[in-house]
Parts: structure tokens; sequence; C-alpha cells
């Protein structure tokens, strides 16, 4: 089953530099844009639902383990305020209270790095999609420290998604 999850896997792969987040902005929201009407998606480690503007055609269920709240520990990048007020589901992320195949896509963007074991969190997505839903993840390649203390990978790449063992 996790095997034909990675097939299914959908990965951002931009070019570097200052245009990265813009980028991978846009490349997100024309796969929002791509999954037909109605279906039902879950915005994995929401945070400020970010995306949830695009995905008005959709059955939108956002989640986040509420904690962070823009300040972390003061060390590395915060952002200094964090809203999080829209959140459907408060849970951890390896532990979601839903159903069983209960979701058509599974949305998670830049959560990995704040992951102490994502591949935990794989599973967890590969429990709640149904059989032929679609997987939606970015994960920075390379990062600085940021929202810590809630911060665990400077990033991830090709290697990580066809080798780590879920």
């Amino acid at each position: 089953m996790f095997t034909s999850l990675i097939k299914r896997l959908i990965r951002t792969r931009n070019k570097t530099g200052q245009d990265n987040a813009s980028n991978c902005d846009k490349w997100i929201k024309s796969q929002l844009q791509a999954i037909p009407q109605g279906k039902r998606l879950l915005d994995a480690g929401a945070g400020e639902c970010k995306y949830k503007e695009y995905c008005s055609h959709l059955v939108y269920v956002s989640q986040d383990f509420n904690q962070y709240t823009g300040t972390g520990n003061g060390k590395g990048l915060q952002t200094g305020k964090w809203d999080t007020s829209r959140i459907d589901i408060v849970s951890d992320i390896v532990n979601i209270p839903e159903p069983d195949a209960s979701f058509d896509v599974i949305l998670c963007t830049e959560v990995f790095e704040h992951l102490f074991n994502p591949a935990e969190a794989v599973r967890e997505f590969a429990r709640l999609l149904k059989t032929g839903g679609r997987l939606i993840i970015t994960a920075p390649f390379c990062s600085l420290t940021h929202f810590a203390p809630y911060h665990f990978a400077t990033g991830f790449n090709s290697y990580w998604y066809e080798r780590v063992e879920f």
C-alpha cells in the first residue's frame, strides 16, 4: 500500500532561489484547482489555513496541533503572531480523529520539518486516504531554524521520499 502511496505522492520540484516560495505557492494552487468539485480535502498541519481560499469547490477540513503561537521559544525565525482560530480538528498529525478512508485528498505543506518523525504522519495519511486518493506534500529542501522549538529537520530531498519506510 505504501509503495502505491508514494507513487501517488506529488512533490514540488522547483528551482531553489528567491522565487522558491512563490513557485511553490503557484504549484500548490494549480494542484488544488485540478481537484474535482465536492471532493473532501484534509489540510494537515494547516496552521493559518493559507490555502483554504483555493478550496471553495472542495469540502475543506483543517487540522493542526495548535501549539505554535508565533513566538515559540524565541530562537530562530519566528512569525511574531500566528492565528489558528480557523482550525477544524485540533490533534496530533499522527493521530487524527477521523475514520479510515475518509478523505479524497490530503494537503500537507511545509510541515514535515516540524515533525519529529514525518514517516508516522505519512502512515496516518495512508490510513485516512480513500483508495485512489491524492496526497499533496511540500517540504523544504533546505531551511533555517524556524518556529522553534517545533523545528526538527532542515529539509528533505528526493532520497528521503524514495527510501523512507512507511
